[in-house]
């Protein structure tokens, strides 16, 4: 038997249609945030080698890497015992420097490393806005006393003369 108040009520499937799209949303986009393997994954990316190589901690790849193996034992054992990422992240930083870190934080000095490089973007811009009108704006040369421009057929007269000069 149908329900009579579903003929009443305009959008009561629709609603029900759009909590189920949501939950599938929230449900999918959880997938794996406990996963360690993942958490791993996400911080190591987040970290540098600190033996010299300038490369993300879990892509470091020069055979004999005297600092990687190391760290990925330390980050893999504060991944297991459940260890928050910013807590992570905050003992790496102590035990090996801030140079640790993929990316600058975003905090005190470290945000300069964010703004500067737009800030310098932005100044060269307006630079080459104010050399362009310059040089767009700059007065036409004085021609000296006496002397006329030259055109048509005596400037002809001149570049035939410059050929013959120059046997070109």
């Amino acid at each position: 038997m149908k329900n009579p108040i579903s003929k009443t009520m305009p959008g009561k499937g629709s609603g029900r249609f759009t909590q189920i799209i949501l939950l599938c949303a929230v449900v999918f986009l959880m997938l794996g945030a406990g996963d360690p393997a993942t958490r791993f994954n996400e911080i190591g990316h987040q970290m540098m080698c600190i033996c010299g190589c300038n490369q993300i901690l879990l892509e470091c790849n020069h055979v004999g890497c005297p600092a990687s193996d190391g760290m990925r034992n330390e980050l893999m054992a504060s991944v297991e015992r459940g260890d928050s990422d910013s807590l992570v992240e905050q003992g790496f930083v102590q035990k090996y420097g801030p140079t640790v870190l993929a990316a600058p934080t975003n905090k005190g000095f470290d945000r300069a490393a964010y703004v500067i490089p737009f800030a310098a973007l932005f100044f060269g811009f307006g630079l080459i806005v104010l050399v362009i009108r310059a040089w767009k704006n700059r007065p036409t040369p004085a021609i000296a006393d006496g002397l006329r421009p030259v055109r048509g057929a005596e400037l002809e007269q001149f570049r035939d003369q410059a050929r013959k000069e120059t046997d070109l």
